[in-house]
């Protein structure tokens, strides 16, 4: 149960009134007690953080008509009804029509309580959903780089700070953390927003022809070269270039990147012209390029030229507090694209978007936000740490746990590849694919950038 909030008390029976506030106040609860509809209608705002406890027999306006006032107001507001035996009908009709509870009389003080607990229970669940949603929305300019940490306010000003230059810029964070985010943002915030944002992901072309897509080529540069190509560095003249996973690129092109770098200028293959560009290079990395033993076969100097400014993506589980904000934006939007509504975010929700340790960062999340959007995963299991006997229960629900996480430990390992991960358990694809539908894990999550 929630933490006692304030709770708006009208009775016109001045003894009942006093015997219900008492209650009520013993119990924790903040209570204004009013002796009629009228005065409390003067008070009350669709923004009232408690509930409302209504008699029904009052001069005036009744405790239905108080109701129905209510309701137009804030759909969402909990209204308890307190009534004598001969008004239940009526009750219950204002129940289907959405009163939360009543309560006939006379009533032990327990049940009175209770009720209010429940009530404000969901009162809180409702306005921080409300309170994430107007958050989510009015950070969408910032959209997907959301956040009211430290860290990420401290990234959002570093960004603006630096976007009116034409300094370059390196990024470093994890799979999924948003490095194209950064990249399009300070794109988008600079003079060059007129200009082309071009993204290219070295990791994912061959070698073979990571060349020709940044610096183009020549009609019969090579075989199979028939026409002439503008290549991804001179197409984004005057605009930014995005080389996502840069540690990914052959030597060879290394050397080349370096040149365009220092000259601001680019030679496709099959010709000795040379082209000045204008541009700006937003580089990432899931890599430490600083680190010699991570760095690998990448130049040393190709980095120091890149490292004007770094920037660095705080992963997920190290800003925890921004998870419930970014969770509800991105419901929003899937629920916007599925046509479906936005869901609330349930107790059970809410842990396990509090005890997952989201190894995706905000990719993962949005694909879990999606997934209880179209109602096909409302909450996760709780992970418990591998080796570990937390969380207690049977031998065989310890057992499935332990499972479950040494499934996700490998999927993390592999980064979401089926077959990598199918011969690191020892186990066939079918019993994998069994196993990953009995514990709620989705490889989606785990796929690398």
């Amino acid at each position: 149960m929630g933490a006692p909030g304030p709770v708006l008390l009208v009775d016109d029976d001045t003894q009942l009134r006093k015997a219900m506030a008492q209650t009520l106040d013993l119990a924790g609860f903040s209570v204004t007690p009013l002796t009629g509809a009228a005065e409390a209608l003067r008070q009350i705002t669709p923004d009232f953080p408690g509930v409302v406890i209504s008699d029904i027999r009052m001069p005036g306006i009744d405790g239905l008509q108080f109701f129905e006032r209510l309701k137009a107001m804030d759909p969402d507001l909990p209204v308890i009804l307190v009534t004598g035996h001969g008004d239940i009908p009526m009750v219950v009709k204002a129940i289907q029509e959405g009163a939360y509870d009543f309560i006939a009389k006379p009533f032990p003080a327990d049940r009175l309580v209770q009720s209010a607990l429940r009530a404000m229970e969901k009162r809180r669940l409702v306005m921080e959903n409300r309170a994430l949603r107007q958050a989510a929305e009015k950070a969408e300019g910032d959209a997907p780089l959301i956040g009211q940490t430290p860290a990420m306010e401290r990234l959002r000003n570093t960004l603006r700070h630096i976007a009116g230059t034409d300094v370059d810029v390196l990024v470093a964070g994890e799979t999924g953390s948003g490095k194209e985010v950064v990249a399009t943002l300070l794109h988008r915030w600079s003079r060059r927003a007129s200009g082309h944002f071009v993204a290219l992901n070295c990791g994912a072309l061959p070698d073979s022809v990571i060349e020709a897509e940044l610096f183009g080529h020549e009609a019969g540069a090579f075989t199979g070269a028939q026409k002439k190509r503008v290549g991804r560095i001179e197409y984004s003249s005057g605009g930014t270039l995005f080389l996502d996973e840069i540690e990914s690129m052959p030597l060879s092109a290394q050397v080349k990147m370096l040149r365009v770098l220092e000259k601001r200028e680019v030679s496709p293959l099959g010709t000795n012209e040379v082209r000045p560009v204008d541009l700006r290079v937003v580089a990432a990395a899931k890599i430490d390029l600083g680190n010699p033993a991570e760095r690998g076969d990448f130049r040393e100097d190709l980095y120091y030229r890149l490292n004007v400014v770094t920037l660095s993506i705080p992963p997920l589980r190290e800003r925890r507090e921004d998870i419930p904000l970014l969770f509800s934006h991105f419901a929003a939007r899937a629920a916007a694209r599925f046509d479906r509504d936005v869901p609330p975010i349930t107790p059970a929700i809410a842990r396990h978007l509090a005890e997952h340790a989201w190894p995706g960062n905000v990719r993962e999340l949005g694909h879990y936000a999606e997934r209880v959007v179209l109602g096909v995963d409302g909450a996760a299991p709780a992970e418990v740490p591998a080796g570990s006997a937390a969380g207690g229960g049977t031998l065989p629900e310890r057992i499935d746990r332990y499972e479950a996480e040494i499934i996700r430990e490998t999927l993390r390992e592999k980064k979401g590849d089926v077959a990598g991960t199918v011969e690191a358990l020892g186990i066939a694809r079918k019993t994998f694919y069994d196993k990953l539908q009995r514990h709620g894990i989705h490889r989606s999550d785990y796929v690398g950038e």
